[in-house]
């Protein structure tokens, strides 16, 4: 069994023990995690939500709390002396799918 779960705004395909890393969620290493916004339950006999399915919910386990790696932003005008470096690291979340209750 599957399903589609919506966070960080974006979509991800979930199966029981799968590890996968999303955007920050709050919370500590080891805690539980439920995503109640599931768009897909497949399998034998899908179910398919209209934008969601009602009482349908995945809960996981927060592995850990981690970041992205560095992503170099750097602008250059030519022959005008300007330029801009600017760095960024993601905030991310590693999470252990544990469940997937369908209604």
């Amino acid at each position: 069994m599957y399903a589609v779960i919506k966070t960080g705004g974006k979509q991800y395909r979930v199966a029981a023990d799968d590890v996968l890393t999303v955007e920050k969620i709050e919370g500590e290493p080891g805690s539980k995690v439920e995503f109640a916004e599931v768009l897909m339950i497949g399998g034998d006999s899908p179910k398919l939500g209209n934008p969601l399915i009602s009482g349908a919910k995945v809960v996981a386990e927060l592995v850990e709390q981690t970041r992205g790696p560095k992503v170099i932003a750097f602008k250059k005008r030519r022959r005008k002396n300007s330029r801009r470096k600017h760095g960024h690291r993601q905030d991310l979340s590693k999470i252990r799918i544990t469940s997937i209750v369908g209604a």
